[in-house]
């Protein structure tokens, strides 16, 4: 008699990454302490759980969380000639820590505004309190589940060298059988809600050399979303537990969750979650916590994405 030959059953499995945009956990103090971030901290009590915990269900479910480091960790006092300058404590990594942020990129223009050593210390500082660290020549690779991630983070100022450093860091991933390579830029023109022609040339660019996401930092303000020869592309997502600006009139914000789901390794389907939020719990200024909108705020946060997205087909 034959024997039935036995039917296995697929191995699935799922990651979900969730990206925020800038997060300056500091301050400037050219423009003083009070209702500063470290000064929201002190009055919580050195809560380092305060600032995330509006979003601590969402990240904390997720398997990788990415965010924009705006400044570094130091204690330099030589400080750069320039409008804005932001530092925070050598312990602040906990905040990261504790509201389960597991990357962070650096490449951007405050994270030498405390010049060479103030870099130096913000590296020892992350390295101190286990943050994973991307930007510059830093190349990530954190393996969940047995698929391995690939971070990097690139100044997209100019076409060309934005290229150039993207050729270089997705050679790198393919080198090191990277499964899936996130790109980040710092790119784009501050508070303008649209991306320009810059951005959208360095994503698709990023994306044909075999980038899997690109995600986009700088502007201070949400911008679109793209859908790009299927993969995403977005193209800024806006301040997030900034202490850069005690009460921004924009205070829009989003978590950006994709979800990558397996097959015995092989990509069979991506998905996206768009998670509107405010950069604060209150509307009169910064209370350094964001928030997820519901109702007509969160529609009208939405809407606002989708007015400068392409191609992009979501259902909530």
């Amino acid at each position: 008699m034959e024997q039935q030959k036995e039917i296995k059953e697929p191995i699935k499995k799922e990651i979900t990454i969730s990206a925020v945009g800038d997060c300056t956990l500091g301050l400037d103090d050219d423009y003083g302490y009070q209702n500063s971030l470290p000064d929201v901290l002190e009055q919580n009590e050195h809560d380092y759980s305060y600032f995330f915990s509006g979003v601590k269900d969402v990240l904390g479910n997720d398997d990788l969380t990415i965010a924009n480091l705006e400044g570094p960790f130091t204690t330099n006092e030589q400080k750069r000639d320039k409008k804005f300058t932001f530092k925070g404590d050598l312990d602040y990594p906990n905040i990261l820590l504790v509201g389960s942020v597991e990357a962070v990129n650096l490449a951007n223009n405050h994270t030498y505004d405390y010049g060479e050593k103030g870099y130096l210390d913000n590296l020892i500082a992350l390295d101190e309190y286990n943050v994973p660290y991307f930007g510059y020549d830093n190349y990530l690779i954190e393996e969940i589940d047995d698929i391995k991630i690939g971070m990097a983070g690139v100044l997209g100022w100019t076409e060309e060298e934005a290229q150039k450093e993207t050729k270089k860091a997705i050679t790198y991933f393919k080198e090191n059988n990277v499964d899936l390579i996130i790109m980040t830029y710092h790119w784009g023109i501050e508070r303008k809600d649209k991306q320009n022609s810059i951005q959208e040339n360095i994503a698709r660019y990023a994306i044909s050399e075999g980038a899997d996401l690109v995600l986009g930092h700088h502007p201070h303000v949400l911008q679109g979303i793209e859908f790009y020869e299927g993969k995403y592309i977005v193209y800024s997502l806006g301040n997030f537990v900034f202490g850069g600006n005690k009460n921004p009139s924009d205070k829009d914000t989003m978590i950006f969750q994709i979800t990558y789901s397996y097959e015995n390794d092989i990509l069979k389907d991506t998905s996206i979650n768009i998670i509107p939020c405010s950069l604060s719990s209150v509307q009169d200024k910064n209370d350094y916590q964001p928030t997820i909108l519901e109702g007509e705020e969160k529609e009208r946060v939405l809407n606002k994405i989708f007015k400068s997205s392409t191609n992009l087909e979501y259902i909530d």
